[in-house]
């Protein structure tokens, strides 16, 4: 995600960093290809506005610390701003499902990967946190959806809550709240009804199971694909039946990123996670900080890291290490380490996360270069 804004801005900020000192004509160029390259990446106006001039007016009052070039410390500032715009006023911090049964309500419209992203936050509750996960399918509209969500969830080892016929949506919202409650859950999670678009109906219905469920969270899934369209759709719903957080889904193929950089600053809502691919693990958490410096092509290591510990067991890596030291290394060896970089997402999907290597990142996409 973001590797075309990344790649634009790499190229800004290489010839700032070229030269040893800058004039105020040399930033307010840089400047303006950094508006330009944010409107590119489908960031709205009135946010790409006042990000460039939030950097001018801390570039122009910010002495130069003499260990940097100033080319350096606008970079610095640019990240500082992309810190500031992707969290807001405060950090939202964890959520908030900390008194059981906590309840969490899932919006969104049809195509957004609102089930498999119910699906995806359920396994990752139950697997980093240690919560006992609920989930339930509100949606009596499309067709299997209820059957979906329990496929999921014997994929994952999540409970779901069973199956009856002619259930309308606050019954099964009540039953989930009684069965989670006598269960023993620390979480349960409603699955609500999507729509192709916002209509009286969606917003009616899925006011009534809030009201019924007082929600801990209520979430708003979004394609992130849609660029703006996903920031209009998160205003309607926060408008209309009230969200505490948004996730942003398919972000591995938006390579422009202005949903998550407009998001924010528009709605003033906080992004809880982006998914990042197919698979049940690919959710991460939004950590702004972090996601200021993939896009600046400083990586993110943390998530590296986090990657490597999900994918690899450390018994086998201290076993590889063992028959590396005796100088034991097979053909099996390799196809094993190679497997679990395809897991972590291949050589392209590691070296986005490593600093200083986006550039040859893109010049291995450019020559078609596959894992």
């Amino acid at each position: 995600m973001f590797e075309n804004l990344s790649e634009r801005l790499s190229g800004v900020f290489d010839r700032l960093t070229r030269q040893g000192a800058l004039s105020d004509s040399d930033v307010q160029t840089a400047l303006r290809e950094v508006r330009v390259a944010l409107l590119e990446a489908d960031v709205s106006l009135p946010v790409a506005r006042d990000f460039v001039k939030a950097v001018q007016e801390r570039a122009a009052g910010q002495a130069v610390t003499k260990s940097v070039t100033p080319g350096q410390q606008v970079i610095k500032i640019v990240h500082d701003e992309l810190v500031h715009v992707l969290t807001g006023a405060e950090d939202p911090g964890s959520l908030k499902v900390d008194d059981p049964p906590a309840p969490i309500l899932m919006l969104g419209l049809q195509g957004s990967g609102k089930t498999t992203t119910t699906a995806k936050l359920a396994k990752r509750l139950a697997e980093r946190d240690g919560k006992r996960v609920l989930m339930a399918s509100l949606d009596t509209n499309r067709p299997a959806a209820m059957e979906q969500l329990a496929i999921l969830g014997r994929q994952i080892g999540v409970q779901t809550l069973p199956i009856v016929k002619g259930d309308d949506p606050i019954a099964i919202a009540r039953r989930a709240k009684l069965q989670a409650t006598l269960g023993g859950h620390d979480v349960y999670m409603l699955d609500t009804a999507g729509r192709l678009h916002i209509d009286q109906e969606l917003v009616s219905q899925a006011a009534a199971i809030r009201d019924v469920a007082s929600p801990r969270e209520t979430l708003l899934v979004v394609d992130g694909l849609t660029g703006q369209d996903a920031v209009n759709v998160a205003t309607e719903f926060d408008g209309k039946i009230g969200v505490t957080g948004v996730i942003l889904t398919r972000m591995d193929g938006d390579g422009r990123g202005g949903a998550a950089l407009s998001m924010r600053a528009v709605t003033g809502k906080p992004i809880r996670f982006v998914g990042t691919g197919e698979k049940l693990d690919a959710i991460e958490t939004f950590e702004p900080d972090r996601i200021a410096g993939r896009i600046l092509g400083m990586g993110d290591i943390v998530a590296l890291v986090e990657k490597a510990q999900e994918t690899v067991e450390a018994e086998q890596a201290e076993r590889m290490m063992k028959r590396f030291q005796k100088g034991q290394f097979s053909m099996n060896d390799l196809k094993s380490q190679l497997a679990q970089m395809v897991e972590m997402g291949g050589m392209t999907g590691i070296m986005g996360m490593m600093p200083g290597m986006g550039k040859m990142k893109a010049q291995m996409e450019r020559a078609g270069f596959e894992d």
